[in-house]
């Protein structure tokens, strides 16, 4: 589902025109970065949480030319899915 499709089926089930549910889910990603900007845990029950997690240097080797390089330390976003998202999609098929 791309972003288009997802603002359609947000004013679809809102009630609401596509311009005020593309400034909601605007809203609600730039509040989910700006928390995830500053360390902060975002939970949606039900759905999942995101957060920050830290990945140490390390070694890797470049596939391409076999040589050996230094991956950089750095802090990645992680998403853990909540209960209803899990059964929602195990039941999927």
């Amino acid at each position: 589902m791309s972003r288009d499709e997802l603002v359609k089926k947000i004013a679809a089930n809102a009630g609401t025109s596509q311009k005020v549910a593309s400034a909601a889910l605007t809203a609600v990603l730039e509040g989910i970065t700006e928390s995830l900007k500053k360390g902060e845990k975002v939970s949606l029950v039900g759905f999942g949480s995101f957060s920050v997690a830290h990945r140490k240097a390390r070694n890797g080797i470049n596939p391409k030319t076999k040589k050996p390089l230094k991956i950089p330390a750095r802090n990645v976003p992680v998403f853990k899915a909540g209960k209803n998202l899990k059964e929602a999609v195990k039941k999927a098929k």
